[in-house]
């Protein structure tokens, strides 16, 4: 189930959330042809045209001396690997760092990446993404990055697809970007939920009924059959988003009904 960035008004306005209407992303990576691709399709592709969002490809090794443009080096004190040098690494940054960037290093040590956190970044006018490879970068980097990120407890070949997902995430809370905002509230995490059941034609497949209320026409009754399935999705599915969630009073008579299995 896709999952989206976009999170509730109240959410935004309790965060201070104020989105930008433009933002500026640079990519470091010793791979830059790897994201020619992906931001040159669907809805990345289209926000660049919009030209609501601007991505800049910058390959580390353009800054390293020598003929072969080496940007690795053997660790101190040995063992396995390799590790990104600093004097590599650093004057890339500063390329193209200026006062509005936030620097994030892409690494499996770094805060899982979730939804707040998105809406947290969705702010910043300037991304500027540090793809880690080998066993890492020099140490002497910190202070230069203002955060590391990971998309989960699992350990890639590179920072390169993290990064893509991660602009990905961050670009639909540019107004615009998806073009139907109702669309965006109602997806998944929204609102700290999974998304409820879709179903479209034909109203009959394989014996199988599109659920009777969706087409009653009945606006009130398909919003609450709605929620419902929302929570009732994402107690199956992610039921750990649910302890430390405030309820309204309709979700908490919602939550009895699935709870109980009776209509209220």
């Amino acid at each position: 189930m896709e999952a989206t960035i976009i999170k509730s008004a109240e959410l935004e306005v309790k965060l201070g959330i104020k989105r930008v209407i433009r933002m500026r992303v640079d990519i470091l990576s010793l791979f830059p042809e790897m994201f020619v691709s992906p931001f040159n399709e669907s809805i990345i592709k289209r926000a660049r045209e919009k030209e609501l969002l601007e991505i800049n490809l910058i390959n580390i090794r353009d800054f390293a001396a020598g003929k072969h443009q080496q940007a690795d080096d053997y660790p101190f004190g040995g063992g396995a690997g390799m590790v990104m040098k600093a004097d590599v690494v650093v004057p890339a940054l500063e390329s193209c760092k200026d006062a509005d960037s936030w620097v994030i290093y892409l690494s499996p040590q770094g805060r899982p990446l979730n939804q707040t956190r998105v809406v947290e970044l969705g702010q910043k006018s300037h991304l500027t993404l540090l793809c880690g490879h080998y066993e890492g970068i020099d140490h002497r980097v910190g202070d230069m990055l203002d955060e590391e990120i990971s998309i989960g407890d699992y350990v890639l070949t590179g920072g390169e697809l993290p990064a893509m997902v991660l602009v990905d995430a961050v670009a639909r809370m540019i107004p615009g970007v998806l073009g139907d905002e109702e669309s965006a509230r109602e997806e998944s995490f929204a609102h700290d939920l999974l998304e409820y059941p879709h179903y479209t034609r034909p109203r009959t497949f394989r014996r199988k009924e599109v659920p009777e209320v969706l087409i009653s026409g009945h606006h009130e009754k398909i919003r609450l059959w709605r929620k419902k399935q929302s929570l009732l999705t994402t107690l199956l599915k992610r039921p750990e988003l649910l302890l430390n969630r405030e309820y309204d009073s309709e979700e908490k008579l919602l939550l009895q009904e699935i709870l109980f299995n009776r209509e209220l």
